[in-house]
């Protein structure tokens, strides 16, 4: 019985409407300034909300379920079409793959996300490596890269095989240095920077001749 007595004299029934075309709270017969600012705040909030672009989120679903089985799907069929040596045909599965990804609402987990894409990149930057495309793998190796930096040796690699293919060593050997601060002695990393001194080694050699 207290209690109901207690609720009885804090609650106070506010002087409100809420107009059907606006939808906006108004307040009825009162001079109460708070109580006006308030509401004016509450329905510009509303207007706001209304006026945006983007889709307000729904309640939290982490994570599109449907969505995400598509993505998996053409990440398979990208590796399929790279084990059956069909690599213009991955790059293509793989790039739906990335679009789609890309296009995953801005209140999805964005660990998650960066995670899907950085292996998406690494993924195709392989069939890119495969078609020789040294250049386009490249790009697409180091944005994996920049999507994770730790635990993505074969992303580091990729663009440091690249670099070491296209001739550019100086920059191969730094990049793949920057590799082994973050993967430590991944040894296929370990390897591409002992094969790129070695080129370079030559490559010292052969202008000391030259210089002769």
């Amino acid at each position: 019985m207290d209690a109901l007595v207690s609720f009885e004299e804090t609650y106070t029934q506010l002087p409100l409407r809420l107009d059907p075309s606006s939808k906006a709270i108004q307040a009825i017969d009162t001079t109460d300034e708070t109580l006006i600012n308030e509401l004016t705040a509450l329905n510009q909030l509303h207007r706001s909300i209304l006026s945006l672009d983007a889709a307000v989120p729904p309640p939290p679903v982490p994570v599109n379920p449907k969505r995400s089985a598509q993505i998996n799907k053409l990440r398979e069929s990208g590796n399929a079409s790279f084990r059956k040596a069909a690599f213009a045909e991955a790059v293509r599965m793989y790039t739906f793959a990335l679009e789609m990804a890309l296009g995953r609402p801005a209140w999805e987990p964005a660990g998650l996300v960066r995670d899907e894409i950085a292996g998406l990149y690494a993924n195709r930057a392989q069939a890119y490596m495969a078609m020789q495309s040294w250049a386009e793998a490249m790009v697409d190796a180091g944005t994996s890269v920049e999507m994770k930096r730790v635990g993505n040796a074969k992303g580091w690699w990729r663009r440091g095989r690249c670099l070491l293919e296209m001739g550019r060593l100086e920059e191969a050997k730094d990049w793949v240095g920057k590799a082994l601060e973050f993967e430590g002695g991944e040894p296929d990393l370990v390897g591409l920077m002992k094969e790129v001194d070695s080129l370079l080694e030559r490559k010292a050699r052969e202008a000391n001749l030259a210089a002769i």
